[in-house]
């Protein structure tokens, strides 16, 4: 599902599709599959571990991924840039507090170009032990304010026994400035 929203953003057009951004990337899976897309892609993530593991995966495929050290509650403060189209987030924004949901949600206005598109993966709300609670389309909205949800796709992770035994109940929301 996710690749198919980004396919939107693509337009049917061939690449270079322009400057992503790969918020919380981890190992660079979804950084990585953009890169192969044709988007010029920065990941960011705060855990060094990740990012050494996302360069790997990144030299492994033979595409280039820039790779930045940096909070999402302070993307400014890490150098990530800014004129971004497109912003990829699969699983940071629900596992921040409301404070740190609305400073992501600030550093992200300001990386992005007029025209972006933010999309989120975010779990359905409810306790789930260590693992993010979620966030509610409301949640998401108080976030982002000065952005429009566009879209709202059901995220396809049924077959997955860990998805059904924790009930993740995923959506994507795909977000444009109003």
């Amino acid at each position: 599902t996710l690749l198919e929203l980004v396919a939107r953003e693509e337009n049917g057009l061939g690449p270079p599709f322009g400057p992503a951004l790969d918020i919380g990337t981890g190992s660079g899976i979804w950084g990585v599959q953009l890169a192969q897309r044709g988007w010029s892609v920065t990941g960011v993530d705060i855990v060094e571990k990740a990012l050494r593991r996302a360069r790997e995966r990144a030299a492994h495929a033979g595409v280039e991924m820039r790779l930045v050290h940096g909070d999402v509650r302070a993307l400014r403060d890490s150098g990530v840039g800014a004129g971004f189209r497109l912003v990829v987030d699969t699983g940071t924004f629900h596992g921040l507090d409301e404070q740190g949901r609305s400073a992501m949600a600030r550093e992200l206005d300001a990386a992005c170009n007029d025209d972006a598109t933010v999309l989120l993966d975010c779990f359905r709300p409810r306790r789930r032990g260590p693992l993010p609670r979620g966030a509610s389309r409301e949640e998401v909205e108080r976030a982002f304010r000065g952005w429009e949800i566009t879209d709202v796709e059901v995220a396809d992770t049924d077959p997955d026994p860990i998805a059904r035994i924790f009930r993740f109940d995923e959506r994507f929301y795909r977000l444009r400035r109003a």
